[in-house]
């Protein structure tokens, strides 16, 4: 609905300025802090990858240590998101964005999906037309793995009897994520912008106590993976003439 309303606003914004008496600049004026805002959709695509398929699929239950061996870990992924942004001093983004990004594996309709969101800051620069920047985004979200067997079931062995498990497996683990990223727009006017950006998602799994106690067991042993480099590609609309 915010993206929506994006064009709303910037007819306004423009009318307003048209209205607004024109004021002579003095030698010692200051640059304004707020210089516009903007907001689009994004594409993105990536190669996943992890040690072992069992840091995968995070699920001891899916039969002996041979089995789970043969199970991928890793592969392509593809998703979509938006953001929204506010623009500062004419070199910083200020904003909140969310994705969700879906990894196929095997036939069988097994995935592992993660959906998050965040706030983030970058600088850019002003080359022309061509914007380079380079920020982070910090936030949190879910990683959901779902398994499904390419057999009715996988056989294993309990207390010398044989028995079986049916069906799929499923787990959800809730993450924290620092997601670091470099790129460029490139500006088709003054309200349109094609955006290219690089990432790479560092993820850790929360703790069951919660997000209260997150710095102080927030450490490498809790990361989390499939991850990887993902391209995004999206069209940004909004208020990206650059100020002078």
């Amino acid at each position: 609905m915010a993206l929506v309303l994006l064009p709303l606003g910037l007819m306004a914004q423009e009318q307003e300025a048209e209205d607004r008496p024109v004021k002579e600049k003095s030698s010692g004026s200051s640059r304004p802090v707020y210089t516009g805002f903007s907001g689009g959709m994004m594409l993105h695509g990536g190669y996943l990858f992890s040690d072992t398929p069992e840091k995968v699929f995070s699920n001891e239950g899916l039969g002996s240590k041979s089995y789970v061996k043969g199970l991928p870990k890793s592969g392509f992924e593809y998703g979509l998101g938006g953001a929204l942004r506010v623009h500062l001093i004419d070199h910083i983004h200020l904003g909140a964005e969310g994705f969700v990004s879906t990894m196929p594996l095997m036939s069988t309709g097994s995935n592992v999906r993660t959906a998050w969101g965040g706030v983030f800051c970058d600088y850019y620069g002003n080359w022309g037309n061509v914007r380079p920047l380079i920020g982070m985004t910090i936030g949190g979200g879910s990683m959901k793995r779902l398994y499904v067997p390419e057999t009715e079931y996988v056989p294993v062995s309990a207390g010398g009897a044989d028995s079986t498990i049916y069906n799929s497996s499923y787990v959800k683990t809730p993450i924290f994520l620092l997601d670091p990223y470099v790129g460029f727009e490139i500006g088709l006017g003054n309200h349109m912008a094609l955006l290219i950006r690089i990432d790479y998602m560092l993820s850790f799994r929360i703790p069951n106590d919660g997000i209260a106690h997150l710095g102080k067991n927030l450490k490498w042993s809790s990361f989390e993976t499939p991850n990887g480099p993902r391209l995004y590609v999206g069209v940004m609309f909004g208020n990206l003439k650059k100020k002078r």
